[in-house]
């Protein structure tokens, strides 16, 4: 009955992202379980937005031996294109139960005056 509990190598997935649009930002929707502020890294370069985590693996538990582990532990990186007019110096983060909120602002666009085209007759 060893078998049963033999080791299988699992490989750190990327996280779950979800991404939404509206009329005043884009939300990037990422699935973090069991990480925290400090585990996470976010950077935005030129039009490039960067998430990257790490899992730790923190065992402290003595006189146990581990048998089986289907949890994934590990470091992962992500990026994405950012589309035209977000606003980068509004860009904002917010980790709250395992999932991490990135808001991407647009640039306000200022309304454009309307303007009477004349209807000229052909010649």
């Amino acid at each position: 009955m060893e078998d049963c509990f033999a080791p299988t190598s699992f490989v750190v997935p990327e996280p779950a992202v979800e991404v939404t649009e509206d009329a005043k930002a884009y939300t990037i929707t990422v699935e973090v379980p069991g990480l925290e502020q400090k585990d996470v890294e976010i950077s935005l370069s030129g039009d490039f937005l960067t998430f990257k985590g790490e899992k730790r693996d923190e065992k402290e538990e003595k006189g146990k031996d581990l048998n089986v582990s289907e949890r994934a532990y590990g470091s992962f990186e992500r990026s994405f294109t950012l589309p035209d007019g977000v606003d980068h110096g509004k860009v904002a983060a917010e980790l709250s139960k395992g999932v991490l909120k990135i808001t991407l602002p647009k640039v306000a666009e200022a309304p454009m005056p309307e303007k009477k085209i004349e209807v000229k007759a052909a010649a």
